[in-house]
């Protein structure tokens, strides 16, 4: 079982950036995918942007051009910076892995709010 832990959540004003990071340690597991999703109040969990070990990235339309995903293999960590924030980038933020298979992990979610 992986122990994912993510930090860089905060408070950011429209237009400003932030950057998210996230270490999985644990287990030996060998990591296929790590990424960034969001929960934003009344909205259900939903795709922010992945990673596989070869370096194949995939985006949500929304924060195509302002996030950039980026991981380090060999120290399982993952992170995400964030540009050109909005107020609809408001949401926890979770970390999660998975092994290309069924075996996926979670983080406990850090808080992202972008408000004047």
């Amino acid at each position: 079982q992986l122990q994912l832990v993510e930090s860089g959540g905060g408070l950011a004003q429209p237009g400003g950036s932030l950057r998210l990071s996230c270490v999985a340690t644990g287990s030996a597991v060998r990591i296929y995918r790590m990424g960034w999703y969001r929960q934003s109040p009344g909205k259900e969990r939903e795709l922010v942007a992945t990673m596989t070990r070869s370096g194949n990235t995939n985006y949500a339309d929304s924060v195509k051009g302002r996030f950039i995903i980026s991981r380090e293999s060999p120290k399982n960590t993952v992170s995400l910076r964030m540009n050109s924030l909005e107020p609809e980038d408001t949401g926890l933020y979770y970390c999660r892995t998975d092994d290309g298979g069924d075996l996926l992990s979670w983080g406990q979610g850090t808080q992202v709010t972008v408000s004047v």
